[in-house]
């Protein structure tokens, strides 16, 4: 079961009952439920800032680029509240950054998540620095900025009344918080890794309440997600007019979870470690075309857990430095009987693109 999806654990009957699905859609974080909490993107190698601040300025001229990424279109069709939103995830990314002399790279991101009743909002800061390493570069990454998470508890409906919730009996929640990150990310014309960890530090979300009979311990938090990056270009036969392009995206917010402690306690944060396996063309170096497989890890090793989706992409990158795009996915899990899929649609411009492109070719 993808990582998202576990969010969303819910039955034909839950469908009908709209304060049951609230209720799965926003206890994330909560004990007994696993999820990760960054925004996911099929297009992500159009927009690697989201994950790794080492990117930043590693294309060698100023870039722009916009995501837009609509979960599981038409989930809670012929529900009577909510409307035609109901409460599936959307997620907007925009990010800018070039580089800055010659080695230093700065830019600036933009990311709003929502899931039913709750927001998280992100502004980053970015800088990196690049040295040539090994026939290539290897840049080393920093980020900083301030997460705005809210949630309105208030709205949504109640089997029981909310003051007998212990998961949202606190009022509705709205902060502030810092956030900083690292990675690095090392690069040359045919070959790119990177590893990163946007968000170094946990945050509670809600203070724990330890006064359940049973030792259940209720409690919510953002945790810290890592991210391994890598991918190769292939021209065929030496051709460049054709360019094969495979990419890896791993994503784990339980990779070190025994770590994530609080106070005497050790909790994990029981999300899978999310898979998603990249296989694009590019023709006449103008052309994208690609296939992605989106699984989670356990899904190999015997855990609970199962493949997510099958995704389809395509992007045109014009000779005026103006890039389109778009993805479809495919639920591969029982959640399909009820949405449409996902689509995303991605627009950038790479400023003097045309000019530079022509002494070396870049595809990442």
């Amino acid at each position: 079961m993808s990582a998202r999806m576990l969010n969303w654990h819910l039955s034909q009957k839950l469908r009908k009952m709209w304060w049951g699905i609230q209720c799965a859609i926003c206890l994330l974080g909560a004990n007994g439920v696993k999820g990760q909490q960054e925004i996911q993107f099929t297009q992500y190698m159009f927009d690697p800032l989201a994950y790794n601040p080492a990117y930043t300025g590693s294309k060698g001229w100023l870039s722009v680029s916009a995501l837009y990424r609509d979960q599981w279109s038409g989930w809670g069709r012929g529900i009577s509240q909510g409307g035609n939103y109901a409460g599936r995830p959307l997620s907007q990314t925009l990010s800018i950054h070039m580089p800055f002399k010659d080695r230093v790279g700065l830019g600036l991101a933009l990311m709003k998540d929502q899931i039913g009743v709750q927001q998280t909002s992100t502004l980053r800061l970015f800088y990196a620095y690049r040295v040539a390493f090994v026939n290539g570069t290897l840049s080393l990454g920093l980020s900083a900025g301030a997460i705005h998470w809210r949630a309105r508890w208030s709205e949504l409906l109640y089997k029981d009344p909310q003051v007998l919730d212990r998961s949202f009996n606190q009022g509705d929640p709205n902060m502030w918080l810092p956030e900083f990150g690292a990675g690095f990310y090392y690069f040359n014309d045919h070959f790119y890794l990177g590893i990163s960890v946007p968000r170094l530090w946990q945050y509670p979300l809600r203070i724990e309440d330890v006064s359940d009979e049973e030792g259940i311990v209720a409690f919510a938090r953002l945790y810290p997600h890592f991210y391994l990056l890598t991918g190769g270009a292939i021209p065929i036969k030496g051709n460049t007019d054709v360019v094969f392009k495979p990419s890896l995206l791993l994503k784990s917010v339980s990779l070190f979870s025994d770590f994530f402690t609080s106070g005497d306690q050790v909790y994990r944060a029981g999300a899978p470690t999310s898979l998603d396996i990249d296989l694009a063309l590019l023709l006449r170096e103008t052309l994208w075309l690609g296939l992605s497989w989106r699984t989670a890890v356990e899904a190999w090793v015997g855990a609970s857990s199962s493949m997510d989706s099958a995704d389809m992409w395509f992007a045109l990158q014009l000779r005026n430095g103006l890039r389109i795009g778009g993805a479809y996915d495919f639920s591969l899990t029982p959640i399909r009987t009820y949405t449409w899929g996902s689509f995303e649609l991605m627009v950038g411009y790479d400023f003097h693109y045309r000019i530079d492109r022509t002494s070396s070719p870049r595809y990442f």
